[in-house]
């Protein structure tokens, strides 16, 4: 009776792993499918990628075959990046985004840092109001800007931009940041000022190392704001100055009078790849930082 027991318990066990791995199995391939597809749609022809008479074209690659003679093609990619200077977006993109992140990551984590290891009452409102100026819709917030930008004649360039976005981000980071500093006990900073280092030097040298999962992590959140921020970007940045989100919807709005819809296809494929990459590459620091939860020192 025990055998069967055993038995009958392996059995039971080995179902309900083969259906959880089958829902881990689905959730993770209807999540993956759209990229996939457009990423293997963006080295086809419009007609095949948006084949109406036959869909199987978009795997085939039947039209690219005899147009190129192969069933893939790079046209896509050449003509946004090469034709519509997609590169430029990519550098305006990358400009903003180390900008961002590194004012953001620079103020927060020293009002952070000190909003932590403070003793006021007015600590808790300080917080308060970030939270409410964050909880703010944006595009509020941008309305604001543009006035004195228009007069200034500050319109149109990556400088006052990045300015509105590490406005808008501070906020949250600075909360972000605070939770994290609130997790290191003050202890640490008392030990190394008896060892004979500053405030400054217990800073830097102390309490920034045990932080770094949690600074990469907020620094990561902050680069996904600037990097997917349509809004902001769209109102403030001229034609010229343009992010990538930006310069992606500009393609699909002239799609069906200059026939480039394959350049938007191929724009949001390697808009979406550098993503990809970069959380991959941080992720075990991502999941130390979301899950630092106390600090033993």
């Amino acid at each position: 009776m025990m055998f069967n027991s055993n038995k009958i318990n392996k059995t039971s066990l080995n179902s309900s792993s083969i259906i959880i791995y089958f829902f881990i199995f689905l959730w993770v391939f209807l999540a993956a499918f759209p990229f996939i597809w457009t990423f293997w749609g963006s080295f086809k022809v419009e007609l095949d990628f948006f084949s109406i008479a036959n869909w199987t074209n978009a795997i085939t690659g039947e039209n690219t075959k005899q147009t190129y003679g192969s069933p893939f093609t790079f046209v896509g990619y050449h003509g946004a990046w090469v034709q519509e200077e997609f590169w430029k977006a990519f550098i305006n993109t990358s400009l903003v985004c180390f900008f961002v992140v590194f004012t953001s990551l620079t103020i927060g984590t020293l009002g952070a840092y000190a909003l932590s290891r403070s003793n006021y009452k007015y600590t808790f409102w300080l917080l308060i109001m970030a939270l409410i100026f964050r909880s703010m819709p944006p595009i509020t917030l941008v309305a604001g800007y543009l006035p004195p930008f228009f007069e200034w004649n500050l319109w149109g360039t990556l400088p006052t931009t990045i300015i509105v976005l590490v406005s808008i981000n501070q906020p949250f980071t600075l909360w972000m940041l605070h939770s994290f500093f609130q997790n290191i006990p003050k202890e640490l900073d008392e030990s190394a000022k008896v060892d004979g280092c500053s405030q400054y030097k217990a800073f830097g040298y102390v309490i920034v190392p045990v932080m770094w999962p949690g600074i990469i992590t907020t620094g990561l959140f902050s680069f996904l704001l600037a990097y997917n921020d349509f809004a902001v970007t769209a109102m403030l940045l001229s034609d010229e100055n343009r992010t990538m989100v930006p310069q992606i919807a500009a393609f699909l709005g002239t799609t069906y009078t200059e026939g480039n819809v394959m350049f938007a296809v191929a724009a949001v494929v390697s808009a979406t790849v550098p993503l990809f990459i970069l959380i991959m590459f941080f992720q075990t620091k991502i999941v130390s930082g979301l899950t630092q939860g106390a600090v033993k020192g």
